[in-house]
């Protein structure tokens, strides 16, 4: 079984910066109480215009963690909401192929369903004990 790894990097209103990593068994349960601990420093997430997006991988990632956190898409669907979110043309291949990396990357789930992949989100789910 592979080790479980999860990074937060984030930085206060003062400019100071916290770095936490976690590894190892990582549980819903630990990573909540990050958040609440965060919350007590008063840390909040960067407002959504912030967020850097330099690369045409993090600008299609933005669009699957906003528009599909927990549903199915393809890679059609992605498309339509990047070139109506970000304003901006790409070729349908690209979206393929960052989809296809974020997959291998453990990301993404991927099925074939008739002629054409569907992904869903891979998210931190909790076991039952």
């Amino acid at each position: 079984m592979t080790k479980k790894r999860i990074r937060i990097d984030v930085e206060d209103a003062d400019g100071a910066r916290y770095d936490i990593k976690v590894e190892g068994n990582v549980t819903r349960e630990k990573i909540l109480k990050i958040f609440e601990m965060m919350d007590l420093m008063n840390i909040e997430e960067e407002p959504e215009s912030s967020v850097k997006m330099d690369s045409t991988g993090s600008k299609i990632w933005h669009i699957v963690d906003k528009f599909f956190p927990t549903g199915k898409f393809t890679s059609t669907n992605i498309l339509e909401k990047y070139e109506d979110e970000l304003n901006e043309p790409v070729k349908l291949s690209i979206i393929s192929t960052y989809l296809s990396r974020f997959a291998a990357k453990g990301r993404v789930d991927r099925v074939r369903t008739g002629r054409e992949w569907t992904y869903q989100s891979i998210k931190i789910a909790q076991k039952q004990q």
